[in-house]
């Protein structure tokens, strides 16, 4: 697949500069993934991980508050949370004013399940993608992310077996005790066990407790808190969330009318990028789309199959088929088969089985870590499965086409930058998904 010409990303009723001249003026929105941190850590990222890269290439970035605007207020409309990039790349300055579309909140509700209620999640999870048949489908495409999601069971089934060891050996105690000891009086042989069991039990919560303490290491209830909101509704989004896309889509929308940008950028990150396909494809359906600046979305690390191949995933679906056939957007996808936790070079509107005669998006490409990160760097990250699924937001030894600043923060546009890239020759472009209807 080839992106067409710049113009092609236009709409035609829009009177802007040629798209061939530099882009001045960006607005990017970025949307994080399934996350519950203040969106601060990705300023900071972009911070360090920018000037690194542009030490590597031998270019100019730095970043600034966002003037006159409110304290970010993560959850509330209007309160979103960003910062400002200047940069000066091949020559040309440019300016870049970052908007986190900030869906934290959401997701700190929906961790708040106790260690029981974890569990029950955890066994409602796994009949869900068990029963539709989803989670063989799910592995014909990739094992690794396959694979991340079934290491939150693996650990939390082990977490309850060792608690449970840890509680019938103290309870075992009290009776070899007493054995050891002589026949003692039966009352005072209940009570000792009793005693015993009491210990074991409450040991075994501690331990528990203990473990639950530790996720921050672990991350199994992090991920289970994670696919168990996904798998909620067997795939359609929570009023909650669907409340938040609405307000998100009216943000882009906005800034689609100003005439003053040169290009309107949405990255999506992991969960981010099914999420940002459902905003820009509500957008599009709001008639704003390319109105008046070039309109790119990026989504990286994408993990799209785990929500459409669920059967009550027609939002999605319906999504991923409309925004796929738009001409006024240009839709990067970047993953990397290095990343475990990504459906990588898995066309999400493809796989998901909605794709028809009139797809054009997304344009699948690769980061390829082994090529662009340097030998020992890929050594020291190669088994930090998280930090590799971030990598798409950080610096590169020796970047190829993808540079995340020079996309986000340099003079061409998205559609620019890649109207002459071809589509991966490994990307998997077959449908997988058993569940493919997009109406309810």
């Amino acid at each position: 697949m080839q992106i067409e010409q710049g113009k092609s990303v236009l709409a035609a009723d829009c009177s802007h500069d040629d798209t061939a001249a530099p882009v001045r003026r960006r607005k990017l929105f970025y949307i994080p993934g399934y996350d519950p941190i203040h969106p601060r850590r990705y300023r900071e990222l972009y911070r360090k991980e920018g000037a690194e890269q542009a030490a590597i290439s031998g270019y100019e970035i730095a970043l600034s508050a966002r003037p006159n605007r409110q304290a970010a207020q993560p959850g509330v409309s209007g309160g979103g949370y960003g910062w400002q990039v200047d940069a000066v790349i091949d020559g040309h300055s440019t300016h870049t004013e970052v908007e986190v579309l900030v869906w934290s909140d959401i997701v700190r509700g929906s961790m708040t399940p106790s260690i029981a209620e974890t569990y029950g999640q955890m066994l409602r999870t796994a009949w869900i993608y068990i029963s539709t048949g989803t989670l063989r489908r799910l592995m014909w495409l990739r094992k690794g992310p396959v694979i991340a999601a079934l290491y939150p069971v693996a650990v939390l089934l082990l977490q309850a077996i060792l608690a449970a060891i840890l509680a019938l050996t103290i309870a075992r105690i009290g009776p070899w005790g007493t054995a050891a000891l002589g026949r003692l009086a039966a009352w005072i042989d209940v009570l000792v066990a009793g005693l015993f069991w009491t210990l074991g039990l409450a040991a075994a919560v501690m331990l528990m407790r203990w473990f639950r303490s530790m996720d921050g290491k672990i991350y199994a209830y992090y991920l289970m808190h994670d696919y168990a909101h996904s798998a909620a509704l067997r795939g359609a989004y929570a009023p909650e969330l669907e409340q938040r896309i609405a307000e998100f889509s009216a943000e882009v929308a906005t800034a689609l009318n100003d005439r003053d940008l040169d290009e309107v950028l949405v990255v999506g990150h992991s969960s981010g990028a099914h999420v940002g396909t459902s905003v820009l494809a509500d957008v599009m359906r709001m008639g704003q789309a390319g109105r008046c600046v070039p309109l790119g979305f990026l989504s990286l690390g994408q993990v799209v199959p785990m929500v459409s191949f669920l059967p009550k995933a027609q939002r999605l679906r319906r999504d991923l088929q409309e925004l796929s056939q738009r001409g006024d957007i240009c839709w990067v996808d970047v993953t990397a088969p290095g990343d475990g936790c990504a459906f990588a070079l898995c066309d999400p509107v493809a796989v998901s089985g909605v794709s028809t005669a009139k797809t054009r998006w997304p344009l699948v490409i690769s980061a390829a870590f082994t090529q662009t990160l340097s030998p020992q760097r890929w050594a020291t990250l190669r088994w930090r499965f998280f930090r590799l699924h971030f990598q798409y937001l950080c610096a590169f030894d020796q970047p190829g086409d993808y540079d995340y600043f020079q996309i986000t923060a340099g003079p061409q546009t998205l559609a620019e930058r890649y109207q002459h890239r071809n589509a991966s020759g490994s990307r998997i472009d077959v449908t997988a998904s058993k569940h493919t209807s997009v109406s309810d």
